[in-house]
């Protein structure tokens, strides 16, 4: 299971920690990703995605067909 959004394509990040001292330390920084179902008016049924909570909030704004066809992504 990767750590990405389907919609997105958002992944993880690596950088580093840095301490009081300056000393740096690796670290993954991982999206906030959901699993949620969301219904598709052309589709007329719903749709589990592994995403993003920033893709949903956008997702919420413009609609997911409208989101996907942005994206150039085809729904299933």
């Amino acid at each position: 299971m990767s750590r990405k959004c389907e919609l997105s394509g958002k992944g993880v990040q690596s950088g580093h920690r840095v301490s009081h001292s300056n000393i740096k330390t690796n670290h993954r920084f991982l999206p906030n990703l959901q699993t949620k179902r969301f219904w598709s008016p052309e589709l007329k049924k719903f749709v589990t995605l592994k995403v993003a909570v920033s893709t949903i909030r956008t997702i919420d704004k413009v609609g997911l067909d409208a989101y996907a066809k942005r994206q150039g992504i085809k729904l299933k």
